[in-house]
């Protein structure tokens, strides 16, 4: 599956994609890494959590529009203090927060290390997933297929699981839960649903080969749900049935993403394949993608019994090897690192790419 290069599922001239990340904004700098600029910062002015409506104050309205023209212009706490709306000056101390540590870090990629390496626990989810969206277009940049650039989403978009008639999909968590409450027409929609009015559903398809193109416009982002199954089985009739590997499966489309994560971030070189099982007598090593695969894979590998009910919550497995076992710890060098994929009871999946990033059993730090 290829990442650059020519390919068909791109419309010529659409060289960008997921314009929701600013990655257009953004500068690299000699190492490739993501570089703020003035317009990447000011964007964030736009967002409903800061952006201008009716009730703003003169004070929010002086500073909304010097920060529009110096996005990196220092901010005093009488100035904040000064906004009339309590939510509002919370909005703008995370956000100049978030910006301080970004300029400081000097590019995306590194704030977004700095964070978790240190432990920094007041930056909203908000704004690291706005960093791993940016990265991972980043890493992905001149990506071609459809099907890799839906499964990157699972690093900074929560899916929720579909398990009904022998399939696994995802689908996107926000869509799949406005479409519930809306039927797809936002706000008119919401008033339709209150007075029982019929709604006209919108019809979400599993991406496949024929429905490619229908990925890249602006307004069918997210909308498309996404096949995870390892196998596809084919009843011929009269007894015989066929397991076949599936192709197109976005488990194999998510493990090159991954590959592409680790290798931006960190420098290092690793293969990854999605499975059914871990079959490893030796098992030495395990890296949960989610907080439900990290408990579930500490528990089966200290031998503890798992339920039934927990081990159905697991989506995948992966086997990840490096391609320079010197890379990792002496201890393990050589030995594969297995990774989960899975599900909450709310069969929400919310990976977190920062655990790869983590807890790899490298030689050095990156």
């Amino acid at each position: 599956m290829a990442v650059a290069g020519a390919g068909v599922n791109r419309p010529v001239g659409t060289d960008d994609f997921w314009p929701s990340s600013g990655f257009h904004l953004l500068q690299r700098n000699a190492r490739g890494w993501l570089v703020p600029t003035d317009a990447w910062l000011a964007r964030f002015l736009t967002r409903p959590e800061l952006a201008l409506v009716d009730e703003s104050c003169a004070a929010e309205q002086a500073l909304h529009q010097e920060l529009h023209q110096a996005p990196r212009m220092p901010v005093s706490e009488t100035r904040l203090l000064a906004l009339a709306d309590a939510d509002v000056r919370t909005n703008y101390r995370l956000f100049l927060g978030f910006r301080d540590r970004v300029l400081q870090a000097g590019t995306l990629e590194a704030c977004y290390l700095a964070l978790f390496r240190q432990g920094i626990t007041d930056t909203p989810p908000l704004f690291i997933d706005v960093l791993a969206q940016a990265i991972v277009r980043n890493a992905l940049d001149g990506c071609r297929e459809a099907l890799v650039a839906r499964a990157a989403e699972l690093l900074f978009r929560a899916q929720r699981i579909s398990t009904e008639d022998g399939q696994v999909l995802a689908g996107d968590r926000e869509v799949l839960d406005m479409l519930n409450e809306t039927g797809g027409f936002g706000d008119l929609g919401r008033l339709l649903a209150q007075a029982q009015a019929p709604l006209r559903s919108m019809k979400l398809e599993v991406l496949g080969a024929d429905n490619e193109v229908d990925y890249w416009a602006a307004d069918q982002r997210h909308r498309h749900l996404l096949d995870l199954r390892h196998e596809l089985h084919q009843d011929l009739g009269h007894g015989i049935h066929f397991r076949l590997k599936n192709a197109r499966s976005g488990l194999q489309a998510l493990a090159l993403v991954l590959e592409r994560w680790v290798a931006h971030l960190l420098g290092v070189e690793v293969h990854i394949e999605p499975l059914a099982r871990i079959e490893d007598a030796q098992w030495r090593w395990h890296v949960g993608l989610d907080a439900t695969a990290s408990a579930l894979l500490n528990d089966l590998y200290q031998g503890v019994d798992v339920e039934p009910a927990r081990l159905q919550r697991l989506i995948s497995l992966f086997r990840l090897q490096f391609a320079h076992p010197q890379e990792m710890r002496a201890d393990v060098a050589g030995k594969p690192v297995y990774l989960g994929l899975a599900m909450n009871d709310e069969q929400v999946v919310r990976l977190k790419p920062q655990n790869l990033l983590l807890n790899l059993p490298l030689a050095r730090e990156v």
